[in-house]
């Protein structure tokens, strides 16, 4: 028997006139996540089509709202295929949990351990993670120039596997990792180290201690986010000579990043990733090169909006 919170396909989101549209002439593609109702994702894509003159359905599928969990991904997702999508993004709280599901990683999200992104190739589902591709273009536009010696990041969750994966590709030869779970922070520490020979990276106990000696600090969890208020650590730990990345970008300016500009640090909000990270997206389910400037323009606009 269907399950009654999966909605049937004539009171689903997707009207049949746009699925057969997309389908015919252009490329359905959405977001499975909970509490995404306040995602830039479908004004970016989309806007980016318009400007590539290509056609483009993108759609969110909040589990929250919907009454869904975990258990109930392997369903969407091969609700997903039958519909003929292009691909899917994929967030919180499902970026580890999907990997099982999928027919094939790429050896990026492999090595990253995460999956935000997935493809359908001829009926094939393809994991990628373009978290990490977007925070690199992050770090190489937003903080040229700085030290990645040593780097204290909070959060080692699927955010946080993409992230520490760009550090190191950075350059950091110290990370050190902090978590709510300390375990999962090992876990994480633990499969860098297979790929990183002569990098130092381990799991934190004092946090500020350690931001004594770093030369960045960057946040990976919810923290400052709405709803999530307050700090990922404790606002007298920084210093002037700290550069400060924060991935949330709702608010752009988190207490994080406000008290580290105070001091004079150098800083990157969460626009940068989730631009790049959406660009890098784009180029998978549309095979077209987005423009980044033009989409860090739209993120713009939309903020302003």
């Amino acid at each position: 028997m269907a399950d009654s919170r999966i909605p049937p396909l004539d009171e689903s989101p997707l009207a049949s006139d746009q699925l057969g549209f997309a389908q015919a002439k252009g490329q359905l593609v959405g977001l499975f996540g909970n509490n995404i109702g306040r995602s830039r994702s479908p004004f970016l894509h989309q806007r980016e089509a318009d400007a590539q003159g290509l056609r483009l359905v993108y759609r969110l599928y909040d589990f929250a709202a919907l009454g869904l969990g975990e258990s109930d991904l392997d369903r969407m997702l091969e609700a997903a295929r039958l519909m003929g999508f292009s691909g899917l993004n994929i967030t919180y709280p499902f970026k580890q949990a999907i990997i099982p599901l999928l027919d094939q990683l790429s050896d990026n999200a492999a090595r990253v351990g995460a999956v935000n992104t997935v493809s359908f190739r001829d009926g094939v589902m393809v994991g990628e993670n373009t978290d990490s591709l977007g925070f690199a273009e992050s770090l190489r536009r937003g903080l040229a120039g700085v030290e990645f010696g040593k780097v204290v990041q909070v959060g080692a969750g699927g955010a946080g596997a993409a992230t520490s994966q760009a550090l190191l590709a950075a350059g950091a030869r110290e990370l050190v990792l902090f978590d709510i779970d300390p375990e999962r922070a090992a876990s994480l520490a633990a499969s860098l180290l297979q790929g990183h020979d002569g990098r130092s990276i381990r799991v934190g106990r004092d946090v500020a201690a350690e931001l004594k000696s770093a030369n960045g600090l960057v946040n990976a969890t919810p923290i400052g986010m709405a709803g999530h208020p307050g700090t990922p650590v404790p606002i007298e730990s920084l210093h002037e000579h700290l550069w400060v990345s924060d991935i949330v970008y709702f608010p752009l300016e988190t207490s994080l990043l406000r008290a580290a500009r105070a001091i004079g640090c150098r800083t990157l909000d969460g626009s940068f990733m989730v631009v790049f990270q959406a660009a890098a997206a784009f180029d998978v389910f549309t095979g077209v090169t987005a423009d980044r400037d033009r989409m860090l323009h739209s993120f713009a606009e939309f903020d302003a909006d």
